[in-house]
């Protein structure tokens, strides 16, 4: 990732987290963006967002990102438009990390309270 990519990423990140908190309308889960990457040619900003709730709700929150893609890209656009030429169209993809850390918890502590089984040391 270039130095410019790189900041063009993180000033991103920066106005989509403060438009989700104070521009759009709560309610569902939890919404925060983990991570915005940017391509080489600034065109497309592929939107990465954990979410925190039910399975349904998750589902149907990520539908209505892809829904409104235009309009989050019209409440970017008021905010940037001029330090940029042309705003990079929105992509949003769930970051499934959380998921993934909170099984490995589970795994793991599941492995360890296992009755019966010693533990060998080391």
């Amino acid at each position: 990732m270039s130095i410019r990519t790189g900041k063009v990423s993180s000033l991103l990140q920066k106005e989509l987290s403060s438009i989700f908190e104070k521009e759009l309308p709560r309610s569902g889960p939890l919404l925060t963006i983990v991570e915005v990457k940017v391509t080489a040619d600034l065109g497309i900003a592929r939107v990465y967002v954990s979410l925190i709730g039910s399975e349904k709700e998750r589902g149907l929150l990520m539908e209505h990102l892809q829904n409104e893609t235009k309009y989050i890209r019209k409440l970017l656009s008021s905010r940037i438009r001029h330090q940029f030429r042309r705003i990079p169209e929105l992509e949003f993809y769930e970051d499934e990390q959380y998921d993934k850390a909170r099984r490995i918890e589970e795994l793991l502590k599941e492995a360890l309270n296992r009755p019966g089984e010693e533990q060998t040391e080391s």
